[in-house]
């Protein structure tokens, strides 16, 4: 820590670290000290990595911003997942914590020659101890709960966040990483076949939020096998559902096109608006089967009957899994989380299995960004495995880190190992429901 004194209480401290993995707090700039300008904070805070705003009023809040890129002066508006709003609120005894993830396809923050400039917030601002706020810019957020609707700064802080992603002292789990593991694992895949005769394939739904990355899974899975990056599946960044049809989707074998024996499904994205994304109703109905490829939804008007067909076993979801952007899990919302919850419960009625696809590994946690053979070495990673298995109701065992090919032209050994042991764990788990699954109704029509 600087010899230049923070303002933050001990409590205060741990909470704010609270938010991260691992994490010190180390201070680079006080405004009382360096001056309330936008001058004086670039010099003391550009190019310092991940940093932390913190800003005092009189209200007894203490509230800023986080992002994981540089503050440059370069002028142009950054991207940044990880960044969010933050407000601790220090007026009773139990403090409350509170954060804003960034709105989808917004930038974070915008990088000009002036003071901390978060669209929504902008602190030091005019070069005072005012703070400007316009909620909806970048972030949205409720003033009350952020501020407290004071906007005049009694202290400016900013904090270089250090140590995210410490190595656990043990591997949390075991991979072989070595190069002729593809080769077995994309022979094994190839040479799976189902324990019941009547199914030829098995059937996986892809479910998440929007922009989890379950187009890209698929893409990025059929890649391996293509032996070159694809784009089948559409993608984007979108802030609604680029995928609005029920796909389902074949993976082709390399040169011999021969499709593998899985077929993944991809639907549009949940949203936390009960009027937006893909329904609850339609997913039960996919999971029955009687939903055709390319079936066109509407979030608003109930599936109709003529959307049916008849559902056999070969026709039903055998796996669910849930995709999770890691860099999300924390601002996942309350309505999406429902959606997820109503879900979960209609797939374990139905006895279906259910798996959980933990995406964006490598922008989430730095250490697994430098190399990704330390993704079950690191605390972030552990962390958010927990927390993602503790929010969706799932085991630790049912998560499943990967890293989907998004801005790569050509393939990768370690990508491909953890794209590829996903696969066997879904087809793993497939084989599962097949073991529990009624062998009566195996030829006819099952169970609704």
């Amino acid at each position: 820590m600087s010899a230049v004194k923070s303002n933050l209480s001990k409590e205060q401290e741990r909470m704010l670290c609270s938010m991260f993995d691992q994490a010190k707090l180390s201070l680079l700039f006080k405004a009382s000290v360096h001056g309330y300008s936008g001058s004086s904070f670039h010099q003391k805070c550009d190019n310092q990595g991940p940093t932390i705003t913190v800003a005092y009023n009189n209200s007894a809040l203490v509230y800023g911003g986080y992002v994981s890129k540089d503050f440059a002066q370069t002028g142009q508006d950054v991207y940044d997942e990880k960044a969010f709003l933050f407000s601790l609120d220090c007026r009773s005894e139990d403090f409350i914590l509170r954060q804003v993830p960034v709105t989808n396809g917004q930038p974070a923050f915008n990088d000009g020659a002036y003071s901390p400039n978060f669209g929504s917030l902008i602190f030091l601002y005019n070069n005072s101890n005012n703070v400007l706020s316009n909620p909806g810019n970048y972030f949205n957020f409720d003033p009350a709960e952020i501020h407290g609707n004071d906007l005049v700064l009694t202290e400016c802080e900013v904090y270089r966040v250090e140590g995210c992603g410490e190595y656990l002292t043990k591997p949390l789990r075991n991979i072989d990483w070595s190069p002729g593991k593809r080769n077995e694992l994309m022979e094994a895949i190839k040479s799976w076949k189902p324990v019941i005769t009547s199914v030829s394939k098995a059937r996986v739904l892809l479910v998440g939020p929007v922009g989890s990355g379950k187009s890209s899974f698929f893409n990025s899975v059929s890649s391996v096998f293509r032996g070159h990056v694809t784009s089948q599946a559409n993608t984007g960044s979108a802030g609604t559902s680029v995928t609005t049809q029920f796909r389902t989707y074949s993976i082709l074998s390399d040169s011999s096109r021969n499709p593998l024996p899985i077929i993944l499904c991809d639907t549009m994205g949940l949203e936390s608006d009960s009027n937006a994304g893909v329904d609850i109703v339609d997913l039960t109905r996919i999971l029955k089967g009687h939903v055709q490829d390319r079936y066109q939804f509407n979030p608003a008007v109930p599936m109709e009957e003529d959307g049916c067909k008849s559902a056999r076993l070969n026709d039903r979801i055998h796996c669910v899994v849930y995709v999770v952007d890691s860099c999300k899990v924390k601002f996942l919302p309350d309505k999406t989380l429902e959606k997820l919850a109503a879900l979960r419960r209609k797939v374990s009625r139905l006895g279906v299995a259910q798996l959980v696809l933990l995406t964006k590994v490598d922008e989430a946690c730095p250490i697994v960004e430098d190399d990704l053979k330390k993704i079950y070495q690191s605390h972030y990673i552990e962390r958010t495995m927990k927390q993602v298995a503790a929010r969706l109701g799932v085991s630790m065992s049912a998560v499943i880190p990967v890293k989907n090919y998004s801005r790569e032209l050509e393939l990768e050994h370690d990508t491909d190992i953890l794209l590829l042991s996903a696969v066997i764990q879904i087809l793993r788990a497939v084989d599962s429901y097949f073991d529990d699954v009624d062998q009566d109704a195996e030829e006819g029509s099952l169970r609704v």
